[in-house]
């Protein structure tokens, strides 16, 4: 064998195919992790079965199914977007992760894209799964996919802007405790089980002005009542997504 049969050229990949590993690899992180699947998978599934077939909450005239699926779909992006993201980015941040991810041929605001592009393929299948179980409990949605399709990219990005700039500020420890009240307190408050109507007045305008409120309410709107784009729930999701991932791009520490 003649020398120079070898001719090693290193270099960088193709950067669409350093974001496409990446993926891959931010994707099955986050389906290996228990703690992700219990918030991203479980607890959105228990929730939709148990308050569809037990009557614990008034939720008008109607099936229940048709008023908590919607709520539970931007529960479900909420889960993925902000808790959990959140808490994975927050613990790569504090062992060092991102730091040495940041110093590779893979450019920093490709890696969030990677870590963004996970979170769309997490929520596909959390979609796909929590429309399965709706069917199977007599849901009947109407209105426009795409309308759908729109409300859901605004909440992902309004959701992983706000996830990614606590996780870039704060302390793992910090992150982990403020993302999980958070899911607790807007699944609560936040028009997902406990219709919006219930509250007082003042409140429900406040709450009304939140991310999930927003999400779950638009979402209603074109699947139960069959209407054709919610413009004031999308423009309130628009908001947080300027305001969020704004944030996080000016705030957000790698180390």
């Amino acid at each position: 064998m003649s020398a120079g049969t070898y001719a090693p050229e290193p270099g960088a990949a193709p950067l669409g195919r350093m974001i496409g590993a990446q993926t891959a690899l931010e994707t099955r992180m986050l389906l290996r992790n228990g703690e992700q699947l219990l918030l991203t998978v479980i607890i959105p599934s228990l929730l939709l079965v148990l308050f569809s077939t037990v009557d614990i909450i008034d939720t008008g005239g109607g099936k229940s199914v048709d008023f908590l699926a919607p709520g539970i779909l931007a529960l479900a992006v909420m889960s993925t977007a902000f808790t959990g993201q959140a808490i994975a980015t927050g613990f790569e941040r504090r062992y060092g992760v991102l730091k040495r991810l940041g110093a590779s041929p893979l450019p920093r605001w490709a890696l969030m894209t990677s870590k963004t592009l996970a979170v769309l393929v997490t929520e596909v299948l959390q979609v796909v799964l929590l429309a399965v179980i709706a069917y199977a409990l007599g849901w009947s949605p109407h209105g426009n996919p795409l309308a759908v399709l729109l409300l859901l990219v605004l909440g992902t990005a309004a959701f992983s802007g706000l996830g990614l700039l606590m996780a870039g500020t704060l302390k793992a420890e910090a992150t982990l405790a403020a993302a999980n009240l958070v899911f607790l307190l807007l699944l609560v408050g936040g028009g997902v089980i406990v219709p919006m109507g219930k509250f007082p007045g003042g409140v429900q305008n406040a709450l009304g002005l939140l991310p999930v409120s927003a999400l779950s309410d638009g979402l209603r709107e074109v699947l139960q009542h069959g209407a054709s784009m919610p413009w004031g729930d999308a423009g309130i999701l628009a908001v947080w997504a300027v305001l969020g991932l704004g944030a996080a791009a000016k705030f957000f520490r790698w180390e």
